[in-house]
């Protein structure tokens, strides 16, 4: 006769808070090292980003004063890693001491926590109420002992199982045939007008040319971009454009992403028209800078996977390039600047598949739209 799997009232009830944060609200365990006896759980899109589930028992207020030290410890790497500035944080101990006092140890309005040593407690803390409403709810089941255990296992693995496809989906790449295809364009416009020893005359009608765009030369805000000023200004372009692209188009898709590309290009035509007075522009600069700027906006909702990229590789090649545009006579940096600001703009817009809400992309529209207004009336009206 097989022995019923007996389960004591704390882990009965850490596995009902794992069900319901993970399965419920989406959020993920977080791996760390030298933590024991606690679970902690994040979601960066919740207002309360990290739930800690603490097993262990505290008897005293010092106990209670070095945890409230190490939670601010690892929080402060937590919020580093994930380029978090604020970071709310509900502790829910499950086995506290009668005589530690939660309400006059805790000062910090971001560090919360709940004393509850069974079910009834988390249905009448004010704080799960207001935070978390239905977790009195949702935590009930009608399955016991090895029968609960079965399900909560199978719901998580289920969970984990899906959003790890969901995740691979994203991260897995695809093949850039709208890359390939401009880095494709690019070269043409380079190439054709060289073979008919036709170049000059090609880019003194298509580059970027404030004063010929006044004139009603509106297709110049798109031509500009294709075009270049020699070999190496080219192939420079071209590399960045692969090295960008590839991992833009798979990651938002192929019309998310030729859209940003020329959003940010005449979004950097307009910022050239602003500041290079009757000087023309040429270049996939804009468009390319838009990609990092793409990529800043992508990489802040999946700053758990590549929060340590952005911080360490791509805020820092955007500040380099920046740096040797300002430093550098020949350089178009305003052009850089408007495809930067654009890319952000118009990706918050179009919005990440599974990440963006619906206010978020209103947000984004609505911006991109104010500072569209704002850069036509200062390259038409202001300027001129």
């Amino acid at each position: 006769m097989e022995q019923e799997l007996e389960l004591d009232d704390k882990n009965v009830l850490t596995m009902k808070l794992l069900h319901y944060f993970i399965t419920e609200k989406d959020y993920n365990p977080i791996i760390l090292q030298g933590v024991d006896n606690e679970i902690w759980l994040e979601n960066l899109k919740e207002d309360c980003k990290v739930v800690r589930i603490v097993s262990s028992y505290i008897h005293n207020n010092e106990q209670f004063d070095f945890d409230i030290f190490k939670t601010k410890r690892i929080v402060k790497k937590i919020k580093k890693k994930t380029l978090s500035f604020n970071m709310d944080v509900l502790s829910i101990f499950l086995d506290l001491g009668d005589n530690v006092s939660i309400n006059e140890m805790n000062n910090n309005p971001h560090l919360m926590y709940v004393n509850a040593k069974k079910e009834e407690d988390l249905s009448k803390n004010d704080l799960i109420k207001r935070i978390f409403p239905d977790l009195d709810k949702k935590i009930k089941y009608s399955e016991k002992g090895e029968a609960l255990f079965m399900k909560i296992t199978k719901d998580i693995n289920k969970y984990n199982q899906e959003d790890a496809r969901k995740v691979e989906k994203v991260f897995k790449l695809k093949y850039p045939a709208i890359t390939y295809t401009l880095i494709a364009i690019n070269v043409i416009f380079f190439l054709i007008p060289v073979l008919l020893d036709q170049y000059e005359y090609v880019i003194n009608i298509l580059c970027t040319h404030g004063p010929s765009i006044r004139a009603g030369q509106y297709y110049r805000l798109f031509s500009g971009m294709f075009m270049h000023g020699g070999i190496l200004h080219l192939g420079l372009n071209c590399y960045s454009l692969y090295v960008l692209g590839t991992q833009m188009e798979s990651f938002l898709g192929k019309t998310k992403f030729l859209i940003i590309y020329l959003v940010s290009g005449i979004f950097g035509a307009l910022f050239s028209m602003m500041f290079s007075g009757n000087v023309a522009s040429i270049g996939a600069s804009g468009a390319i800078f838009g990609l990092m700027g793409s990529m800043l906006y992508f990489g802040y909702h999946y700053r758990v996977y590549l929060g340590n990229v952005i911080k360490s590789q791509l805020i820092p090649l955007i500040i380099i390039n920046l740096a040797v545009g300002f430093s550098m006579d020949g350089i178009d940096n305003a052009c850089h600047i408007g495809g930067l600001i654009g890319g952000l703009l118009i990706t918050m817009a179009l919005g990440i598949d599974g990440k963006s809400t619906k206010s978020e992309k209103f947000n984004g529209w609505m911006i991109t739209a104010i500072f569209l207004a704002f850069s036509i009336y200062m390259a038409f009206v202001y300027v001129a």
